[in-house]
C-alpha cells in the first residue's frame, strides 16, 4: 500500500490522479471530512470530473448525521484492501488526516463503539452543564487520561467520558498503543513545499473556495453546526461571520491563518515518522521510480 500524504494544499490530489492512472489503480481517500457528501467546497473534495477520471473510495459516502470514527475507517479500509489486492499488488491511499492514516498503517486501540443512548446523553450534558463540568467528572473517573487530554477539546473529553460511563472502566485501560501487524507492505511518501510557496497555495485555495460558494455552503449547514464534522477549519470561520462575530473579510483572513496553522500541525505530525520519504509534488517521475524500485524489492 502506497501512502501519499502531506499538508493541506500541497498538491496531493493532482499527483495522486496521475499515479492512479499510471499504475491503473483507484484512490482510497484518507480525509476525514471529504467522506461527508455535504462538505464539498470547504474540504476541497475531488470534483465530479476528477471522480470520473479515477475511482475514489470514501469520498461523499456518508451524511453529516452518520456516526463515524477512525476505528470504523480502519475496519472498512482493511476490508476494501482485501478486495483490491485481488486485482493488483499495489493500492494507493491518499489524504492528510493524521489519525485516519495512522489507523490504517498502525492500527487503533480496540475501544468499544459508543451506543446511541450514551452518546446522546453526553451531548445533552455538554450543552446543559458545559465542558468544564465534564472535565471535572473525567478527572474523577479517569485521572490518568485527564492529565493528558486537551481540556478545551469537547470531542476528546466527551468521548473519554462516554467510554467510562458505558463500560465502567477507564478510557486509559483501552489504550494499549500497540502497533498492529498488516498482511501487506506499506510505503509512505510525504509531500512538502517551501513554506512561502505552501502558504501562497493555501491563501489561493481559500480565495477559490470563497469564489465557489463556501459561504453559501456554510449557510446551508448552519442548523447542523453542532455536529462534530462541522467543527473544522473553513466552516467555523464562516459560522462566526454569520453570527456577526467577525466581518466577512476578517473571517476569510482567519480562515487562511487557521489553515496555515493546521498545515504546520500536519507537518509536525508526519515528520515524526521515520519511515516517511519526502518529495516535492512536482517530482512525479522520481516518485514513480521510487515506488517501482521499492515495489520490485518487496516482490523479490
Amino acid at each position: 500500500m502506497v501512502v501519499i500524504t502531506g499538508p493541506t494544499a500541497v498538491g496531493k490530489t493532482a499527483l495522486c490522479l496521475d499515479l492512479a492512472r499510471h499504475f491503473g489503480i483507484p484512490i482510497i481517500n484518507a480525509d476525514s471530512r471529504q467522506i461527508y457528501r455535504e462538505l464539498k467546497i470547504g474540504t476541497a473534495a475531488p470534483t465530479e470530473e476528477e471522480l470520473l477520471q479515477v475511482r475514489h473510495y470514501f469520498v461523499g459516502t456518508l451524511s453529516l448525521t452518520d456516526y463515524y470514527n477512525a476505528s470504523m475507517y480502519e475496519t472498512e479500509v482493511l476490508k476494501l484492501l482485501e478486495d483490491l489486492f485481488q486485482k493488483s499488488d499495489l493500492a494507493l491511499l491518499s489524504g492528510g488526516s493524521m489519525m485516519y492514516i495512522d489507523a490504517v498503517c498502525n492500527g487503533i486501540d480496540d475501544i468499544p463503539t459508543v451506543d446511541d443512548q450514551t452518546r446522546n446523553m453526553l451531548k445533552q450534558r455538554l450543552n446543559d452543564e458545559g465542558l468544564e463540568r465534564l472535565c471535572e467528572e473525567l478527572k474523577v473517573l479517569d485521572p490518568e487520561h485527564y492529565a493528558i487530554v486537551d481540556h478545551k477539546n469537547p470531542r476528546r473529553v466527551v468521548h473519554a467520558l462516554e467510554i467510562c460511563l458505558m463500560t465502567g472502566r477507564t478510557y486509559t485501560s483501552f489504550r494499549t498503543n500497540g502497533q498492529k501487524q498488516r498482511p501487506f507492505n506499506i510505503l509512505k511518501i510525504g509531500l512538502n513545499r517551501n513554506r512561502e510557496e505552501l502558504y501562497a497555495r493555501i491563501n489561493d485555495r481559500v480565495d477559490k473556495m470563497i469564489a465557489k460558494g463556501l459561504l453559501e455552503e456554510a449557510r446551508s449547514l448552519l442548523a447542523k453546526r453542532e455536529l462534530n464534522a462541522l467543527n473544522t477549519v473553513g466552516y467555523k470561520e464562516m459560522f462566526a461571520y454569520l453570527d456577526g462575530v467577525w466581518t466577512f473579510e476578517e473571517a476569510v483572513e482567519r480562515l487562511k491563518g487557521n489553515t496555515r496553522r493546521y498545515a504546520r500541525k500536519q507537518l509536525t505530525w508526519f515528520k515524526r515518522d521515520e519511515q516517511m520519504a519526502w518529495f516535492q509534488p512536482n517530482q512525479e517521475e522520481k516518485i514513480i521510480n521510487y515506488i517501482e524500485s521499492c515495489y520490485g524489492e518487496q516482490r523479490e
